[in-house]
């Protein structure tokens, strides 16, 4: 039986971690920190299974920092690789360990598509010991000779069930084939079916398996809501729900959808901005640093933002399009109650969408408030903070348009690099075609 602990103190990190966490108002761990860091620290392989914004980042981020820590790497080699789906996390992973790995004298490297290829060869080559990578551009690097594995003794993949979902999974394999072969894997995920299963049994040796608020994504800090709402009265519902104050997510299908959503909003007075795979990572960026600086608050996004968005006091996620998945409706409400907040996932069903929504909540082990709503209606003010917009037409600043530089390259539309498979075969169900990410 493995150690639970009460408090950083009590792990054994290195002490400028200890003090950085300090710094940072951290003394006490979150619970899949507190039941991973034993046995993540004493080098043992991990699997660790939470939910989305449970603390993952740090449950294998702290480790990989105390135990690589004193080292240097050699140029394009790095010692620690932490492999994610999205560029939007791998952005949020490598800020989230900066302040850490400063605090031990260790430099992070972020390669991920729809950037520069040649600026990121020249952080591996510079010496980086730790890099943050989406698949599919690191294996970019390596076959044009900027980078090698066969140094990095920790390895993480983090966010798994998402790089098999999106087909990244041979991708995968061939990296972990590459890494030294007596090295530490640790692995989260919120879920182990098909090929995140076979990657467990392949390549973490006799791993420790920790698993915090298992089977769903769901906390007491958060509430879920179905609004019943007619087709003629949904775009003025949306519209209110949309001026609410405070910062929004809204979740769309499509990204035209997304753009046409974040037009119709600004012409009624309600600052959005529309995030999708179809925008350049530089926009993207943009787009995301508006949202956490108030200057666009309500963000129209497609699926590809419900992985690896992280903004402090984000209380509301709205579908405005239902997922057609449990899986994706969980991840979309991650965005919300992270870390111990408090929050709302709020679906809007129309009539003919009743049984789909319902059937999907169960799965998902949701058991929502459902109420029926109109524009102006208490029930959905009180729900959703809905109010009257200005409309007054506003214009948000509109990010770079650049030509990605890394698709200049030779990268692919998805993370930089090859296209991903489908999913292997394996899986119960019928492979998606990999997304835009």
């Amino acid at each position: 039986m493995t150690t639970v602990i009460p408090s950083f103190a009590h792990t054994g990190l290195a002490p400028a971690l200890l003090s950085a966490l300090t710094a940072q108002g951290i003394i006490e761990p979150f619970p899949i920190q507190s039941a991973t860091l034993p046995d993540s620290l004493a080098g043992r392989d991990v699997l660790g299974r939470g939910r989305t914004g449970s603390g993952k980042t740090l449950a294998f981020g702290l480790p990989l920092l105390s135990r690589t820590a004193g080292r240097k790497a050699r140029p394009g080699r790095p010692l620690a690789l932490v492999l994610v789906p999205t560029r939007e996390l791998a952005q949020q992973v490598t800020t989230a360990l900066a302040p850490y790995a400063r605090a031990v004298g260790l430099r992070c490297a972020t390669v991920v598509g729809g950037l520069s290829l040649q600026r990121q060869a020249d952080a591996l080559r510079a010496g980086a010991e730790v890099v943050v990578a989406t698949p599919g551009r690191l294996n970019d690097l390596i076959n044009r000779g900027d980078a090698r594995l066969d140094q990095v003794e920790i390895t993480v993949l983090d966010e798994a069930d998402q790089m098999a979902d999106m087909g990244f999974l041979p991708q995968v394999t061939k990296l972990l084939e590459q890494v030294a072969p007596q090295g530490q894997r640790m692995l989260f995920s919120a879920t182990l079916d098909g090929g995140v299963d076979r990657l467990v049994r392949r390549f973490l040796s006799s791993p420790v398996t920790h698993s915090v608020d298992p089977g769903t994504a769901t906390v007491t800090a958060m509430t879920h809501h179905v609004l019943h709402v007619d087709a003629l009265d949904k775009p003025d519902a949306l519209t209110r729900i949309a001026a609410r104050e405070g910062r929004t997510i809204l979740f769309m299908g499509t990204k035209h959808r997304a753009d046409r959503l974040a037009r119709q909003l600004l012409s009624k007075g309600v600052r959005a901005a529309a995030l999708h795979g179809g925008k350049s990572q530089p926009q993207r960026t943009r787009i995301l640093e508006q949202f956490r600086n108030g200057q666009v608050t309500a963000l129209v996004a497609t699926d590809v933002a419900a992985r690896g968005i992280h903004v402090d006091g984000l209380d509301m996620v709205v579908n405005v399009d239902p997922p057609t998945e449990a899986k994706d409706y969980l991840h979309r409400g991650g965005r919300t109650a992270r870390a111990g907040e408090s929050g709302s996932v709020v679906t809007l069903v129309l009539p003919e969408q009743r049984r789909d929504v319902s059937r999907l909540m169960a799965t998902a082990g949701i058991r929502p408030q459902s109420v029926q709503v109109r524009p102006g209606d208490e029930a959905l003010a009180r729900v959703t903070g809905a109010r009257e917009p200005s409309g007054v037409p506003v214009t948000i600043a509109a990010p770079p348009v650049a030509v990605s530089r890394g698709r200049a390259a030779g990268g692919s539309a998805t993370d930089g690099g090859a296209r991903p498979a489908h999913r292997a075969s394996g899986r119960s169900r019928r492979p998606r075609r990999p997304r835009t990410v």
